[in-house]
Parts: C-alpha cells; structure tokens; sequence
C-alpha cells in the first residue's frame, strides 16, 4: 500500500520559517505503517533534505521559544529564587538535549520522519498510540492556553483604551468573556478552517519578533524600573524540594520542541546523529539565553509578588509593555491555528487509521469532518479558556505532557532500541544506555504524575 502523509512535503525545507513550515513539524502519521521502501531513504532520493545546519538551528530555537516565556519569572519564583531557578534550568538541559539526540539516533534507525512514526516502530502500536494522543491533548491544551493569554492582555489593554482604573466594571463589550470570544470567532476560526495554512506567510517570524522584543522589555524594565514597581519578597532558597519540582512542568512547556525535532532533523542536507548533536547544543543555548533572562530580571523586578504571566505584573499605562502585549496578542492569534492544525492532522490519522480507511481513499468526506473537527476543537478549547482564568494552572498541565516528550518517549524508544540490540553492543555500554533510558522514563512520569496530582487534587481540596 502507498505511503499517505498529510502535508509531508519536505522539499521545500530551508531557512524559511512560515507557517506552513511549522505545520509541517506536527504532521498526520502514515496510515499505512509498514517500512518505507529503500528508494526513500537513499540520500540522492527525492527526499532529500536541503535545510542547512545553520538553517537547522534557527528552526530548533524557533519551534522551542513561545508563549511560555511569559511564565518563566513566576517559575523562578517557585523554584526558590535566582540560583535554584538557574540550577534548575541547567540540569534539565542536559536531559533536553540527550533526549533530542536520542530521537535522531531511533529516527535513523527505523528510517521514519515524525516523532508518532518513530514511536510507533520503535515501541510499537500501544505506545504509539498513546503517544499521538499525547500529542493531541498537548495541543488542544495550549490552544486553551493561547485563548488566556488573548484574554489577559487584552484586558491590560482595553483598561488603557478605556482610562479607567484596573478590576473597574466596564461596559458589557469590554468584558473578558466577550473581548476573548469576539476575537477568538473574527480572526482564529477563519484562519482555522483551511485544509493548508501555508498561506500565514510570516507568523513564525512575528513569533520570534514578539518573544525577543518581551525578553528585552522584561530586562530593560529590571535595570530602569519605574518608580510605581515594588517588588515583593525576593526568595534565596526554595522552600522544599517539591517547590522546585513545581517549577519543572513550565520549564518542560518552554523547552518542548522534541515533537518539531524528527522532521527537522530530517529535513537537514546531511542528518547525521553527531551533527544533530551540535544543532540541539547551539539551538538550546540560546533558547536558554533568552528564558533565562525573561526569568532572572522578571523575577528580580516582582519577586515573589510576580504574576504568572509576567506581563500582567506591569502596569496598563506603559507604552512600551503594551507593544509588547499586542506582540504577544498577534503572536498566538498566528500560532493557534498552527497548532490546531496539527492537533487536528493527529486525531485524523487516528481516525483513518482506526477506519482502516487509506488517507487518499477518503478524500469526499475529509471537508465535512474538517469542518466539524474544527468547530468541536474551537468551541471547547474557548468555553474552557473563558471559565480557566488562570494561565498558571493550564501551564502546569501541558507542562506536565510536555515532560512525556522530553522525558518519557524517547526513554522508552532508547530501551526498546537497544534491547533489539543486545548482541551487538558492549555489555558495559549496553547497560549505561538502557539505564539512562530508565532513568528518562523515571524523570518524565514522575514530572507528568505530580503534574496531574496536582491539577485534580489541588481544586478539590481548595
């Protein structure tokens, strides 16, 4: 049977980084699961990737920064302060980066291209499959979370607009539940619906633009602080070991870029494993740069009073905290369909796939049950998104996730690799890896576990 992919054009790969190229990270897995032909792994075969090593990075640093930045000063701030929040960010590095490697290495060996596809051939039907699931509450859940932070500062904004003090009623179409849901039906459901989205031609560049342009703000105002800006206590150790784990699921949700990582490291003109290696390090380096000096100076400016989406703690009338709200605003407004989109390719596939109905035999029906797929995934995520006013806590959740694509999945898919290897490799060297492996699965479902215990336990007993 012919190999069907969704959007799996990977010619096209390079510098560039529109909208279409970011979809293209998060694609459809393949109906058919069998092994790819020998013509489509051979270098000179029509797949051959033409994105260059420097190319490769941006597209890393570019998938990894977003919307979690706004979160990271109020994660310092859980982690105890400066140094904890550092040490933090430092040792789950080394994970982060191993765990992109690790996927590049089990991507070569079973010759798939998208993180599902690999977990699939490597572990197999059941974690596959609980894998593409993962995916697609990931992202329904940050969907939810681009609908709050819509929400958020729009409020800052119209409270300006308005000249009327901040918590003051306004009229009724300044409401929060209105300004969210009217935007959320003008502007994200129509760019929502296409089959392609390849035509938001730079919204990946105003992305960066906006999550450069916050870190900067965000450092400026730690040096030249206004006058109004008191910072509460500022914390030099964490309260409990717990506290730090808390901070885990936000710093997991700022560096998930592990499901983008397969297709990009395909799409490379030599994909090798050590060169991967190199791109990850570079790409991870600077994303590090920019969260940890979002979090450092935010946290230093508010301290322990700080929100948890950082720009809320500045006030309304700051010009140049307000560009910066709006960047945000047109950011996720480019974003949620993006990521809609490839929540949206995932729960087709596995609903082909469960049909067992080939992708290009099902083309009549694929408008009626996008159109409906569509409109179920945006009315939900934005009737939860109005009743769960709280960033933090959607955060926490996809933060929670976010640690099974670090952690969890490419420590099952680096035991399973080298069980099938056992005969080949060293004694020594086998174990190192097959523990390290343990040690990843350990990590991420103790992150994703507290993640969740919190999330339904926390409420209740509140």
């Amino acid at each position: 049977m012919a190999q069907a992919s969704i959007n799996s054009d990977y010619s096209e790969w390079g510098l560039s980084m529109d909208a279409g190229e970011r979809a293209r990270l998060l694609q459809s897995p393949c109906v058919d699961t069998a092994p790819k032909g020998e013509w489509e792994a051979s270098p000179g075969g029509p797949d051959r990737g033409t994105t260059s090593t420097l190319g490769a990075v941006f597209i890393v640093v570019n998938a990894c920064l977003g919307a979690g930045l706004l979160n990271f000063p109020a994660a310092f701030s859980t982690a105890g302060g400066v140094a904890a929040g550092i040490a933090l960010q430092m040792g789950m590095l080394v994970f982060i980066i191993s765990g992109l490697v690790i996927l590049a290495y089990c991507s070569q060996a079973s010759n798939e291209r998208t993180y599902q596809e690999v977990v699939w051939a490597v572990c197999g039907k059941l974690t596959g499959v609980l894998c593409e699931v993962a995916i697609a509450v990931y992202t329904f859940g940050t969907c939810i979370a681009f609908l709050i932070i819509i929400g958020d500062q729009q409020d800052k904004i119209i409270a300006v607009m308005a000249k009327e003090p901040e918590g003051a009623s306004g009229p009724w179409y300044t409401d929060r539940k209105f300004t969210i849901s009217l935007t959320a039906f003008l502007f994200i459901l129509p760019l929502s619906i296409p089959r392609e989205i390849g035509f938001q031609k730079y919204a990946s560049f105003l992305s960066v633009v906006g999550t450069w342009y916050v870190t900067a703000i965000v450092i400026i105002k730690y040096i030249w602080p206004d006058k109004e800006m008191t910072p509460g206590d500022i914390l030099t150790r964490p309260a409990s070991w717990m506290a730090v784990f808390n901070a885990m699921p936000t710093i997991c949700f700022g560096f998930q870029c592990h499901v983008s990582s397969v297709p990009v490291f395909n799409s490379m003109q030599r994909p090798e494993v050590k060169t991967w290696g190199g791109v990850v390090t570079a790409a991870m380096v600077i994303a590090l740069a920019v969260y940890m000096g979002t979090g450092i100076c935010g946290f230093l400016t508010f301290g322990a009073a700080v929100d948890p989406d950082v720009l809320l703690s500045y006030p309304s009338e700051d010009m140049a905290v307000a560009v910066a709200r709006a960047f945000i605003i047109l950011s996720v407004l480019t974003s949620y369909p993006i990521l809609h989109f490839c929540g949206r390719a995932v729960v087709e596939g596995l609903w082909l796939r469960y049909q067992g109905v080939p992708v290009e035999e099902d083309v009549g029906r694929e408008r009626r049950r996008r159109v409906l797929q569509t409109l179920v995934w945006f009315l939900l995520t934005l009737l939860l998104a109005l009743f769960i006013p709280d960033i933090g806590k959607v955060i926490s959740v996809i933060g929670g996730l976010a640690a099974c694509f670090i952690f969890v999945f490419p420590g099952l898919c680096l035991i399973q690799a080298k069980l099938s290897e056992m005969e080949e490799v060293k004694p020594a060297s086998w174990w190192v890896l097959v523990s390290y492996g343990v040690l990843l699965v350990t990590l991420g479902a103790f992150i994703f576990g507290q993640t969740t215990a919190n999330a339904i336990f926390v409420d209740l007993l509140a």
